[in-house]
């Protein structure tokens, strides 16, 4: 009996040979199972090593259409490549940054799997080894950073043997000197666009309302507070919530506290993360009498379903599938050259989407130029 690794030489030496090869000459060859075969042959091909075919396999075509090199905007990366993914979800946010990071690795003529870790301690390292074992050349990873669990996560991911790039994640102020890429969205200053733009329409006193799950609230408090005191605004900790979930037991209640206590204090406006939970106020809002946006305006921080909403939301929106793309273009890049390439911490800026919730849109369009 041959070792997997012994199997997959003799695989590689048939096909250099002969240039194709059917299946069934490999198990003959081989004294092996069919289905021992095809794992072999599928490893094989996700490290572009060779190609199936019906029935068979053949050497990787390197014609003019799938040169052997390709360019991506960090540098070169060979085609071919297997990437690892590992995101904490695939229900909300992530998966457009999926679909980004899928663009661009089949651009480059590689293959992406992905694993999910449900933000489940111990599940980044479970995943990540098991996408290590399928034979990932790079990974793109969106693990726990906090805590002692990230702070050790975060050691074990810069000694693995492949490249890693971290997605929507930096290292702590713990671990300044961290050899690793990583591809963010800049969500403070996302924050910051949102409180700039309520003051142009007049707002002095904004209301800041967190996901109480989120690891994007620490970002969007900092963006928060910061603009708040660069304008000279009030910024009362008065003014900062955190509520559960749209739609979990006992929001409509935790969501008409937050309105009341807001009218109460005199804020005239909310920045609000994330859709479901803007819409959620804007909808307990209407039942209490309070006009969105005559009484109150409302930004949402995330722009997944923010246009859905009656008004519809005046929302900021990360670039996720962009951010996706530069990811994988990071990964790609950092496989091709691990030694000589110094780290990439890259940012990507969210954007302004003006509609209806905060009133001023004509105004705002005008200014635009639109």
């Amino acid at each position: 009996m041959f070792l997997p690794s012994e199997r997959q030489e003799r695989i590689l030496a048939a096909v250099r040979q002969r240039g194709t090869v059917r299946l069934g000459e490999l198990v003959e060859r081989l004294g092996v199972s069919a289905v021992t075969v095809r794992r072999d042959v599928t490893a094989l091909a996700d490290r572009g090593l060779l190609r199936r075919v019906h029935g068979g396999v053949t050497l990787p075509h390197r014609g003019a259409a799938e040169p052997e090199e390709r360019r991506t905007p960090f540098g070169p990366t060979a085609a071919g490549i297997l990437l690892g993914m590992v995101v904490p979800s695939v229900e909300y946010y992530w998966p457009q940054v999926i679909q980004g990071a899928q663009t661009s690795v089949n651009a480059a003529g590689g293959r992406l799997v992905m694993r999910v870790s449900s933000y489940e301690p111990g599940e980044d390292r479970r995943q990540i080894t098991a996408l290590l074992e399928r034979g990932t050349r790079t990974l793109l990873v969106a693990p726990v950073v906090t805590g002692a669990y990230g702070l050790d996560l975060l050691r074990w991911l810069a000694t693995l043997p492949v490249p890693v790039v971290m997605v929507e994640r930096e290292p702590p102020p713990e671990l300044p000197t961290l050899a690793l890429d990583a591809a963010t969205t800049e969500h403070a200053l996302g924050a910051g666009l949102a409180v700039r733009h309520l003051v142009t329409l007049g707002h002095r006193s904004i209301a800041l309302v967190l996901s109480r799950q989120s690891p994007t609230s620490r970002a969007l408090r900092r963006g928060w507070t910061g603009t708040m005191a660069e304008l000279g605004l009030p910024r009362p900790d008065a003014w900062q919530f955190e509520v559960a979930s749209y739609g979990t037991p006992g929001w409509a209640a935790a969501y008409d506290h937050v309105l009341r206590r807001c009218r109460e204090r005199g804020a005239t406006a909310l920045l609000v993360h994330s859709d479901r939970e803007a819409i959620g106020m804007v909808e307990r809002a209407r039942d209490l009498g309070i006009s969105v946006p005559g009484e109150m305006a409302v930004v949402s921080y995330d722009d997944e379903v923010a246009a859905t909403s009656d008004p519809p939301l005046t929302a900021v929106r990360p670039q996720k599938h962009r951010l996706g793309r530069v990811a994988a273009e990071l990964a790609l890049a950092r496989a091709t050259e691990v030694e000589r390439r110094p780290v990439h911490r890259v940012q990507l800026w969210p954007t302004l989407e003006v509609r209806e919730s905060c009133g001023g849109q004509a105004e705002y369009e005008a200014a635009q130029g639109r």
